[in-house]
């Protein structure tokens, strides 16, 4: 506004571009230059995604929101979708009756899951993943005591937004960090074994060669990455 304090200039193009992106008419493309640049090419939507978006109503969109949130993070409860998508309850109970969400007992709390995602998954082999910040495993649940632990004033910042962790069969167990050289280190924040210790340190070493020269440095680190990061 004219005459305040907060009085700025502000570039038109972007603003316009995002409405015509939420409006479904563009979609934001691969960068100019490097994979770390902040120009960005744009494409009509249709060209982009070689054919129309289907229209749907707002109950019917909701409705395949839910169900694939659902299909990758679920089990979830009520406040947990209600969290990711900042809909009413009203509207997500609507949603989960839609596709036919199934009720799960959550450790005394009602959880829910798809119809067709009932049968127990199989224990996995050991695994360990570097996840960049805000990833939607990271942020995908409202409860996170289950995964993250002890560990959130290490790995979030003040606003609650994830830096980037690393995940050891299924729970965070750590965090990492870019250098301006372009090298990830690591820390673990908790006792893993000499075998994840190793697959954690290899992880490192393949995305520091992947990175290469171009390292892309978080605007609001945490305070793990910010330690690590010198």
């Amino acid at each position: 506004n004219w005459g305040k304090k907060y009085e700025g200039d502000i570039g038109m193009s972007s603003r316009v571009l995002l409405l015509l992106a939420l409006g479904g008419k563009v979609v934001r493309g691969r960068p100019r230059g490097s994979w770390v640049s902040s120009q960005y090419r744009w494409a009509p939507m249709d060209r982009w995604l070689g054919r129309p978006i289907a229209a749907m109503t707002v109950s019917e969109a909701q409705a395949e929101v839910i169900r694939r949130w659902l299909a990758r993070f679920g089990p979830g409860t009520e406040g947990d979708i209600r969290w990711w998508t900042g809909w009413t309850a009203r509207e997500v109970r609507a949603a989960l009756a839609a596709i036919g969400a199934v009720e799960v007992d959550l450790d005394g709390r009602r959880g829910y899951v798809l119809p067709d995602d009932l049968e127990t998954t199989p224990k996995p082999k050991p695994w360990v993943a570097l996840l960049p910040p805000l990833d939607p495993t990271t942020m995908g649940w409202r409860e996170r005591d289950w995964y993250l632990g002890a560990h959130k004033s290490h790995l979030f910042d003040r606003n609650g937004n994830a830096g980037p962790t690393i995940w050891v069969n299924g729970r965070i167990a750590g965090g990492w960090a870019m250098r301006a050289t372009g090298e990830v280190v690591t820390r673990l924040l908790e006792d893993v074994g000499r075998a994840a210790s190793r697959a954690v340190e290899s992880e490192a070493a393949r995305l520091t060669a992947w990175i290469g020269s171009a390292p892309a440095m978080p605007r609001f680190p945490t305070p793990l990455a910010r330690e690590l990061m010198g």
